[in-house]
């Protein structure tokens, strides 16, 4: 059978019901995740500006809309292994597809959430993401397409042969390589929603009777046409028995995952005791593949900016950690202990720390303070499988996250329904109605 092939067996086969208990109550707090994100993402002025901007009257374009809202918040969940973050599109692309045909058979759905994030994961890995990351290709971005109309052919209950076309169609729309964005509205959260949007169309064109090529990743097509060197069998080994939930990361705050680890070895020194004031320098030491990235500095109008430098964030842990939850971040960069802070920081790649990745986006840092020199390291970051958050956590997370936005949603309320979305066609039914609304009010 064709790789294509077996993805389509799984994804019309595939039922959650044969995950353990653990795997779906892992799964159920990253739809309660992705549903905190769309709350908060909604009301920022990016996220205004995205509702504002993209079209949403066919359901494939306001899918796009939600994932764009969702992901651009970077409180979303992360997969290390392929750097994707699988909920900003799989869950909003199941829900709102249930929605749109008024059917809310929780297994479906998250049957639906499952195929696409595991697809989406296992070709992020199987093209090496973390580290095509850092030459212009975004896997996000490139998986996108693949996700959504794995899920639309799920949801749509298409059989297999047109799941495969499906399949094909979506992944010749996979474009992964982006530039550097400008302006005052970044286009990448306006590229992702595009390339959700022609994943669920492909789907759409395959359950006409378009075909695309089943037999496409057999071949040498993503080196031909991708540049990207893959080993066929990660795409479809051991598809199906188990799930990729033991694998993803929930992000504790605010931040670029690859800077999270460094935060976290700071704020540890200072609840033990460390004043911010006494640090005259830190050093910041990661593994090669991110280090450029995160050495970063904040600048002034650029959001993005400010959760993807790692200095800047300690800046922020040392006198405004409550801001690590502020997702707009509007005037943050007016204060100056954070910005003199942040002058104190250098990051080091650390060819030692290699081992560690892409499992974990390790970090560790020395302290110079008070003629001491102080360390700590950090590998296994909060929110990693190996730590995750619980269910008391996320609320927390939740909670912090609507503080910083004047209360502007009821994180108590969210977290149960999200929690809760699974279990029965009326709590699904609620769990979608909600995700739509807070993306189009």
């Amino acid at each position: 059978m064709s790789i294509l092939g077996n993805w389509a067996a799984f994804v019309c086969r595939a039922s959650v019901t044969t995950l353990s208990e653990t795997e779906r109550a892992v799964q159920c707090r990253h739809v309660v995740d992705a549903l905190i994100a769309a709350a908060a993402g909604s009301r920022t002025t990016e996220g205004r500006a995205l509702r504002s901007l993209l079209p949403r009257d066919a359901v494939a374009d306001a899918i796009g809309m939600q994932a764009a809202v969702i992901r651009h918040t970077e409180i979303d969940d992360i997969h290390t292994r392929s750097c994707t973050t699988p909920s900003s599109v799989t869950v909003p692309a199941a829900l709102s597809l249930a929605r749109d045909k008024g059917e809310f058979d929780p297994e479906q759905v998250a049957s639906a959430i499952w195929v696409g994030t595991e697809l989406m994961t296992r070709l992020g890995v199987a093209v090496n993401g973390p580290r095509l990351l850092y030459r212009g290709l975004w896997p996000t971005y490139f998986t996108a397409p693949l996700a959504a109309a794995a899920i639309a052919a799920r949801m749509w209950r298409l059989n297999e042969e047109k799941t495969a076309h499906a399949l094909s169609l979506a992944l010749m729309l996979s474009a992964g390589r982006s530039g550097r964005f400008h302006g005052k509205l970044p286009g990448r959260s306006v590229i992702l929603a595009m390339a959700v949007t022609a994943g669920i169309r492909a789907a759409a064109a395959a359950r006409d009777g378009v075909g695309g090529d089943p037999d496409l990743l057999d071949g040498p097509w993503l080196r031909d046409a991708q540049g990207l060197e893959v080993d066929p069998g990660m795409l479809t080994q051991n598809i199906g028995p188990g799930s990729v939930y033991a694998e993803m990361s929930l992000k504790p705050f605010c931040s670029a995952k690859q800077a999270i680890a460094a935060v976290e070895a700071l704020i540890t020194l200072i609840d033990e005791g460390l004043s911010p004031d006494a640090i005259t320098q830190v050093r910041v030491r990661v593994p090669p593949p991110y280090a450029r990235m995160i050495a970063m500095k904040a600048e002034a109008g650029s959001r993005s900016s400010t959760y993807v430098s790692a200095a800047f964030q300690m800046g922020l842990a040392a006198y405004r950690r409550e801001r690590l939850h502020d997702i707009e971040r509007a005037d943050v960069m007016q204060d100056a202990r954070v910005i003199q802070f942040a002058g104190k920081v250098e990051i080091t790649a650390d060819d030692a720390l290699v081992e560690f990745f892409p499992a974990c986006y390790p970090a560790q840092i020395e302290v110079g303070a008070n003629g001491r020199a102080l360390r700590k390291r950090v590998t296994i970051a909060l929110g990693d499988p190996e730590r995750p958050l619980d269910d008391a956590q996320l609320r927390d997370k939740a909670e912090r996250v609507s503080q910083q936005m004047g209360g502007a949603f009821d994180a108590k309320t969210l977290i149960t329904l999200g929690l809760d979305g699974l279990q029965d066609k009326a709590a699904c039914k609620t769990l979608a109605d909600t995700l739509w609304d807070v993306c189009s009010a």
